[in-house]
């Protein structure tokens, strides 16, 4: 009798390990690696979160690294989708013809200044001038007598590339201290006497900083859509080639009514499908 209900109790345990060792398979081959830039971090972390609880089979990993990592490691084939705020083409060392470009979302990007810095608007010229170095000391631009401090993103940064793109237009930066991640950015401003750096919309949300107009113009994703507020980038996702099923399958999630009508505005970002004008990889507009 014992050695039939020890026999019983193996063959559970061995159909238990075989059911346990499929499911980690199915998982596996379900699995989505997510890595690149850290703006559109918060945007696919909570979307990968909603979408397990409809797709409880999937298993999505999102991780940061900047969009410079995001397109090497998907063009190496080490991850399903690599995340990017520019576009695949603008980047040395990256074949943007052998990657698929996933057009998901729009952010806008905003100069943030510690409060004590004493300003709340900036001319373009002026941003330029601080993060050339030209100006010093926030009481040159109506601010407090105080030494500006530069925070830059790090060279992988696309929020950088598209901040240096489009406001020191070829303008060699400032030597500054450099941080890849919005929300350190965010922590180190508001912390931080006299300091300023740029971060996008979704993470510029502290009390202690603030967000600074440009040339009389707020930073506001309705400015954003129209093109009024100039910094902003799309959220790409690239893929090797075209996507197998499951990858494309969440990609079409991530542009289906849900996510776009729903998610993105809650978290604030702006929809693909509410910009009236489209930019390409050299900056140019045009109206849609």
């Amino acid at each position: 009798m014992q050695k039939k209900l020890k026999f019983k109790i193996v063959a559970i345990c061995g159909l238990l390990a075989i059911l346990i060792g499929l499911t980690g398979c199915a998982n596996n081959s379900n699995k989505i690696t997510i890595v690149g830039s850290s703006a559109m971090q918060l945007l696919a972390e909570q979307a990968g979160n909603d979408y397990r609880l409809s797709h409880p089979d999937s298993n999505i990993v999102v991780q940061g690294g900047g969009s410079g990592t995001g397109l090497s490691q998907v063009q190496a084939g080490a991850v399903e989708i690599g995340t990017s705020d520019v576009f695949a083409e603008t980047q040395k060392g990256i074949n943007a013809k052998k990657l698929q470009n996933h057009l998901v979302a729009v952010v806008g990007i905003v100069p943030i200044v510690n409060k004590s810095a004493g300003v709340k608007n900036l001319s373009k010229q002026q941003l330029s001038d601080i993060f050339t170095g030209k100006i010093t000391n926030w009481k040159q631009v109506g601010g407090k007598n105080q030494n500006i401090t530069v925070i830059n993103r790090s060279k992988g940064s696309g929020t950088r590339g598209t901040f240096e793109g489009l406001i020191l237009n070829g303008k060699k930066p400032i030597q500054a201290q450099e941080q890849d991640s919005n929300g350190t950015v965010r922590k180190i401003v508001s912390s931080t006497p006299g300091t300023i750096s740029y971060i996008s919309f979704p993470y510029a949300n502290d009390e202690n900083i603030q967000k600074l107009s440009i040339d009389g113009i707020k930073p506001t994703n309705k400015n954003v859509e129209t093109n009024r507020w100039h910094l902003w980038s799309y959220e790409h996702m690239y893929t090797k080639g075209k996507p197998n099923k499951n990858v494309q399958k969440f990609i079409d999630y991530m542009l289906g009514s849900k996510v776009q009508n729903d998610l993105i505005p809650k978290l604030g970002y702006i929809s693909i499908n509410k910009m009236k004008v489209e930019r390409d990889s050299n900056n140019h507009i045009v109206q849609k």
